[in-house]
């Protein structure tokens, strides 16, 4: 095990390519110049962190967690495990561990890799690029419809930080549809810093989709970049059930022309959960449209927090953009933070956002009361109502059951145990 210093970045780094080697180089200089972030930034408003990258360490061996059927759902897609940053698995034409592509395709895992988030974002993209550089690579060539890909991400060494990553290339009229599966060993105290980066060629179509269910005492800042070229597009769709301090900061760019993305999240907190959602929309070509719209309740002592920005540049005519955030308060004592933006350039496009903060409907439960139901019943009938909008928009629809399941079980748990009203 090593700690988060000079010798542990050159360790990770042995079997660079060059383009890799640089690019560790420059984000070791940005980590080692970092500060932890607080609250009194504008992209960290809401949360305080009382944790430090100093007290984890890497390269802990940990065994793989077992099957726990959420591969079966996905019985003909290409599987790759990553396991603490680690990819274990036999490459196919279009799924590969990171760094056997960084070595076999490194032109195109370099385009990928343009897309993800740079390093001077915050001091944890800082750390992933020094201290990581392996996890999955999904390539898709020139008009290829490939088979779903699944990414089995899981954290399962204690104290220990891991910088998972998946790059996806979908080249021209390319399409892909991939699942990353997040989980971590039950108890387990650690952080994970995954990185998503996603180039979707001219007419390609990409649908990713992020299952989020580590364990409470698993910290986690993942870092999505995705670009769009012409009359490209990109459904993704976020779900967040686990960790303790779970946040995903991500950044699209619609630069091609007639480009699109629809991103779609859903998450349930409880406990002390903080989830926490940054999501840039950045417009640079013409007649682009994106649809952000997300949904999520909180109990106990929980907190949510999503900012949203649309920004269109000058060039961004004809854009269509809209953003919506709803946010159920299941429990006096929990919160909910919603901040959506516009900042609009150009003069001839069409937005709009919103955001709403609040109980379940006491009309609602009076008229579902009125026909027949107690007020427990009543009250599951509407939280289910609530997340049915999200979940019909999920990419891979076989995983519409056990995310329903998975979110009712939450708050059935909290009403059994009387720690919601």
């Amino acid at each position: 095990m090593h700690p988060l210093d000079h010798q542990s970045m050159e360790h990770a780094g042995r079997a660079d390519t060059d383009w890799r080697r640089a690019r560790r180089a420059a984000a070791w200089t940005e980590y080692d110049a970092a500060a932890m972030p607080t609250g009194k930034e504008e992209v960290w408003r809401y949360v305080e962190l009382d944790i430090d990258l100093g007290d984890y360490v890497t390269g802990a061996e940990a065994p793989p967690m077992g099957d726990d059927g959420f591969a079966g759902l996905l019985p003909d897609a290409e599987l790759l495990a990553v396991v603490n940053g680690v990819a274990t698995g036999t490459a196919t034409d279009h799924l590969m561990p990171l760094r056997q592509a960084l070595d076999e395709r490194a032109d195109a895992a370099s385009v990928a890799a343009g897309a993800a988030l740079p390093a001077a974002t915050d001091i944890f993209a800082a750390a992933h690029d020094a201290f990581g550089g392996d996890g999955a690579f999904v390539h898709v060539t020139k008009g290829v419809v490939a088979p779903t890909v699944h990414i089995d991400v899981q954290t399962t060494a204690e104290g220990t930080a891991s910088f998972p990553a998946v790059w996806i290339n979908a080249e021209e009229g390319a399409e892909v549809s991939v699942v990353v599966h997040l989980r971590s060993s039950d108890g387990l105290g650690a952080m994970t810093i995954p990185q998503f980066g996603a180039y979707v060629g001219p007419g390609a179509n990409v649908r990713l989709t992020l299952v989020q269910r580590n364990a409470y005492g698993v910290t986690s800042f993942g870092h999505a970049g995705v670009t769009l070229d012409r009359d490209a597009s990109i459904r993704l769709f976020e779900v967040g059930l686990g960790g303790g301090h779970s946040r995903l900061h991500l950044d699209t760019r619609l630069e091609g022309n007639g480009s699109s993305a629809n991103v779609v999240g859903a998450y349930f907190g409880e406990d002390t959960q903080t989830l926490d959602y940054r999501y840039f929309m950045h417009h640079v070509g013409t007649n682009t449209r994106s649809d952000m719209f997300l949904k999520g309740a909180v109990e106990d002592e929980a907190d949510s927090v999503f900012t949203g920005l649309i920004r269109i540049e000058e060039t961004g005519q004809k854009t269509e953009a809209f953003q919506t955030n709803r946010n159920l308060l299941l429990s006096d004592g929990a919160t909910a933070q919603s901040v959506p933006n516009l900042e609009i350039l150009a003069n001839d496009v069409r937005c709009g956002h919103g955001s709403t903060v609040g109980p379940l409907d006491s009309e609602q439960r009076y008229y579902l009361m009125s026909r027949g139901l107690d007020r427990p019943r009543a009250d599951r009938v509407q939280v289910r109502g609530f997340f049915e909008e999200v979940l019909s928009k999920l990419p891979e629809p076989a995983l519409a059951d056990p995310i329903r399941g998975w979110f009712n079980a939450k708050y059935e748990s909290a009403q059994l145990q009387g720690r919601v009203r």
